[in-house]
C-alpha cells in the first residue's frame, strides 16, 4: 500500500464524513485539488502551514485507490506532491488519528508516519 497525508482540521473532517466525502480545505478548495504530502514531505508541510494549529488530524490515504485523479506535481523546491483533482472517496482513507501539537508549536509524528 503506497500512503500518502493529509492533514486537516478535525472539525473539517467530521463534517466530511458526515457528507461522505471530502472535498478538501479552504486552501484546496481555491486550489481545485487537494492537496497531498508523502510520508517524507508531511513534517515539512506541518511546519510550513499548521505551526501552532491545534485540533488537526492526520489521514493516511491509499494513493492506490485514487486512479487517475491522483497527479504527482512539482511544487515546494520542485518535489513532487500529491494532488487529486477530485473529492477524497473516504474509501480511500486508511486512518485518521490526531496530530498532537508539542509545547514548541511542532507536532507530533511519532508513530503516525
Amino acid at each position: 500500500m503506497d500512503l500518502i497525508y493529509k492533514i486537516a482540521p478535525a472539525a473539517l473532517w467530521r463534517k466530511a464524513q458526515d457528507r461522505g466525502r471530502f472535498e478538501g480545505t479552504p486552501a484546496d478548495i481555491a486550489d481545485s485539488y487537494i492537496h497531498f504530502s508523502t510520508a517524507d514531505q508531511a513534517k515539512a508541510t506541518a511546519a510550513k502551514y499548521f505551526e501552532g494549529q491545534d485540533h488537526l488530524l492526520l489521514i493516511a490515504v491509499d494513493s492506490k485507490k485514487l486512479g487517475e485523479a491522483l497527479r504527482f506535481e512539482a511544487s515546494r523546491d520542485g518535489a513532487l506532491f500529491p494532488h487529486l483533482y477530485a473529492d477524497l472517496p473516504l474509501d480511500a482513507v486508511v486512518f485518521a488519528k490526531p496530530l498532537l501539537l508539542l509545547p514548541d508549536g511542532q507536532h507530533d509524528f511519532t508513530g503516525l508516519l
